[in-house]
């Protein structure tokens, strides 16, 4: 008989271990950029460290995402849960104990990867494994997770620098991550493997692992001394080499680990854009905002922050109503439309750190919120429920890339465009607003070319044993053949 915990069938207990496996590292990494000072002094870090720590835990977050997808396939998917939690549980012990920087900085570099880990191996399962009725609910908590999290981080972060201390945020991490160990046992079923026959690719991990490891060692370099040099340059343009020839290598094997070839139509592409796009810009801006309130009060930035979380709280409520609706895509795609509207506000208050910043925190919390998780489904109900995980690999890794780095690159440009900090860091924010721009210009062709129907997804059929999408995503350009052929 299968090993259970009390709470296997209890839906709250699943959606606790949801939240405690992912919260606690994306609110304190975000956390620590207005605490960098603070940390800097209290572990004995530099100024450099510092920066390549950060880099290096976020590409041990992108990378992870690979990795577990793939130890998924040939281990029980549960048994690796616990797993991971034993190690987000030392990692993140470490990261609050960290009596030199050496501790800290492995300590931090393995909470990233053991929340990666956690994501594929405990978010897919929440949205397969429970009725249908529960997936608006199921989505608002991702959002809430995998955007909310990041959006209070610098309100933490501001707040806890106002006590002039940072060991107390990683201490409650870590208590976070104690209980999430604790949920992942009382939550137990053994299930079984996804699929032994699948191949070990390890090609792709390769390729992801050294990938991530030099593009997000070029960007902590680059962020690091603010000089585009051979050392921050190369690295990071070898690592987007070698994840692009990941996605390229993806494509044409025929047993992929990640369903490159099976997402390249009209919606999935379309979600794809949006995510990576919205995370790139949201994300540039949110530190962006972090430096133009760099000598403000802990107060100030706290409350200047506020409004992106309590936009994010209120859009995830909104993707709830509207999940089992045909509105989905339409709501991607209105979130860079706010997130522009963000980056506009910032260009025109800046310096001011006041009122107007307030409302551009706002709005991007509103636009990231209403973009990513929304995007990931538009993939992910585009191809069968068995692929989610693959799929949540698949937009986790690009996703991360994107996010990750932008914003390091940006921090470089506000620091040495224009001649000064402040007309620097408004071409960047323009630079932000292109990128939003171009991801719904790119996003709403995609989704065009296919002409798909605005269509409510199929949730019954998703989840049932034919392995069938929830609506139907037609290949890209579908619609100009349609054309062509009629004439």
């Amino acid at each position: 008989m299968a090993r259970r915990g009390p709470l296997a069938n209890s839906y709250l207990g699943a959606v606790a271990l949801v939240v405690l496996s992912l919260v606690p590292y994306l609110a304190v990494s975000v956390a620590t950029l207005p605490l960098e000072q603070t940390l800097i002094k209290g572990v004995g870090l530099s100024s450099s460290s510092f920066d390549m720590a950060f880099a290096l835990s976020t590409g041990a977050y992108t990378a992870g995402t690979v990795i577990a997808v793939q130890l998924a396939m040939h281990f029980p998917a549960r048994r690796l849960l616990v797993g991971y939690e034993v190690l987000f549980v030392v990692a993140s012990t470490l990261a609050a104990w960290a009596p030199t920087p050496d501790v800290f900085i492995a300590g931090f570099v393995a909470e990233g990867l053991a929340t990666s880990l956690m994501l594929i191996a405990a978010v897919p399962p929440l949205v397969t494994s429970w009725p249908v009725t529960k997936m608006p609910t199921t989505a608002a908590v991702m959002n809430l997770c995998i955007f909310g999290a990041v959006a209070i981080g610098p309100t933490i972060g501001a707040l806890q620098l106002g006590g002039h201390a940072w060991r107390p945020l990683f201490v409650v991490g870590a208590i976070a991550a104690f209980a999430a160990l604790c949920f992942s046992l009382l939550t137990f079923q053994d299930d079984g493997p996804q699929d032994r026959s699948a191949p070990w690719d390890m090609v792709a991990i390769s390729l992801a692992i050294a990938g991530c490891a030099t593009a997000f060692y070029g960007a902590g370099e680059l962020e690091a001394t603010m000089k585009a040099t051979a050392g921050s340059v190369v690295p990071l343009s070898v690592g987007f080499g070698l994840i692009v020839a990941l996605v390229v290598y993806e494509y044409k094997i025929h047993r992929p680990l990640m369903p490159i070839r099976a997402a390249a139509k009209s919606v999935p592409v379309a979600g794809l854009l949006v995510a990576l796009a919205a995370s790139a810009a949201a994300f540039g801006l949110m530190e962006l905002g972090i430096l133009a309130l760099a000598k403000a009060s802990p107060s100030h930035g706290a409350l200047v922050f506020l409004p992106e979380f309590a936009a994010a709280i209120a859009v995830a409520g909104l993707f709830g109503i509207l999940f089992r609706t045909r509105f989905t895509p339409l709501l991607a795609f209105a979130g860079l439309v706010s997130l522009m509207a963000g980056a506009v506000v910032i260009v025109t208050v800046l310096p001011a750190n006041g009122f107007g910043l307030g409302v551009a925190a706002g709005l991007i919390g509103m636009g990231a919120a209403a973009s990513v998780s929304p995007a990931l489904f538009m993939v992910g109900f585009s191809l069968p429920a068995k692929l989610l995980q693959r799929v949540f690999a698949l937009v986790e890794l690009l996703r991360g890339l994107t996010a990750f780095l932008v914003a390091p690159i940006l921090a470089f440009l506000a620091g040495t465009l224009s001649g000064g900090k402040t007309p620097g860091a408004r071409d960047a924010v323009w630079i932000c607003l292109a990128i939003a721009g171009a991801g719904l210009i790119g996003g709403v062709a995609a989704y065009l070319s296919g002409r798909p129907r605005l269509e409510t997804p199929d949730l019954e059929r998703w989840q049932g044993p034919d392995d069938e999408p929830a609506w139907a995503a037609p290949p890209i350009g579908a619609a100009f053949r349609r054309e062509s052929d009629d004439r």
